[in-house]
């Protein structure tokens, strides 16, 4: 009878701990599979100003075993275009260099109101022109009245007697909000014989190549196929930058509509990470968010954190 009672007690024993080790298992494998559970496509439009850091982040994120099913394809087209295709559903991803309520204003200001915004950058804008150009510094005035049209020669800013050639962005291009706002205080103007371009990457080509030209592009982008003006006397320097003495400076957004789903979520924080903060966002040009020592208040005055 012992010897019965303790082959049961020794049956009982091993499916007991059998079933503990089966449901361990299966709760390891079930972690295992949520860890690599995510899933799906990613589509990131809008400001080209933005385009060369979040191509090259998608191109790392993509890489990354963790979201090997994920795909992220970035499309340019400017700020005004990526935050109506978020708005409207037709991408997961508003990339921009301005706050949306600048886009929708009025009767439109619900749409703003739909959008999350996703702060994970920061752009300097620099005026440039072709490198023929013999001056390296303008004045706020003297940008505002080349802008404007008051000023149409080299020789009347300092420079050789040659005709200015304006290259500037359409008007729905965040990169042109954020020049007009911060470097000119005022609109700019679709002047007579101008050069409108969306592309930052057209508008560098034609700078570089056009004889009196004169643009602006963000940081990320310059090369030395232009040559890079001063503003009263000041560099456009990530580190001016981040001290709040350049003034030319937007937040770079990526705006969904409502909260983002698990995959978008993990593209957005994998944006904001220290190791892409601190080396592809620097690498290209970009300041990081996390290195800011000053900010823009509601009213777009820079003061300090």
């Amino acid at each position: 009878m012992k010897k019965t009672m303790l082959v049961l007690m020794t049956m009982v024993l091993a499916l007991t701990l059998a079933a503990c080790g089966s449901k361990e298992g299966n709760n390891a494998s079930g972690s295992e599979a949520d860890s690599g559970s995510l899933s799906g496509s990613i589509l990131a439009a809008g400001s080209t100003a933005m385009q060369p850091l979040v191509e090259q982040v998608s191109k790392k994120f993509m890489a990354d075993s963790k979201y090997k099913d994920i795909t992220v394809q970035v499309q340019g087209g400017g700020s005004g275009t990526g935050l109506t295709q978020v708005s409207e559903g037709q991408a997961d991803i508003g990339n921009s260099d301005i706050f949306a309520n600048e886009k929708f204003k009025d009767g439109d200001a619900a749409k703003a109101d739909e959008l999350v915004d996703h702060q994970v950058a920061v752009v300097a804008m620099a005026t440039v022109v072709n490198k023929d150009i013999a001056i390296d510094n303008l004045t706020k005035q003297q940008l505002v009245d080349i802008f404007t049209g008051k000023v149409t020669n080299w020789k009347d800013v300092g420079g050789a007697d040659e005709k200015i050639v304006i290259v500037n962005r359409p008007s729905s291009s965040g990169t042109r909000k954020t020049f007009e706002k911060y470097a000119l205080g005022t609109k700019s103007e679709d002047l007579p014989g101008n050069i409108q371009e969306d592309s930052s990457g057209t508008v560098k080509k034609l700078v570089g190549e056009t004889p009196g030209a004169i643009g602006y592009l963000a940081l990320s982008y310059l090369d030395d196929s232009v040559k890079t003006l001063k503003l009263d006397g000041v560099e456009a320097t990530p580190d001016n930058v981040k001290t709040g003495t350049y003034p030319v400076w937007a937040y770079q957004h990526m705006y969904t509509k409502g909260e983002p789903n698990e995959a978008v979520k993990a593209f957005l924080d994998f944006m904001v990470s220290d190791d892409v903060q601190k080396t592809d966002v620097t690498e290209l040009g970009y300041i990081s968010i996390k290195e800011m020592t000053v900010e823009r208040n509601d009213a777009g005055e820079i003061v300090k954190k």
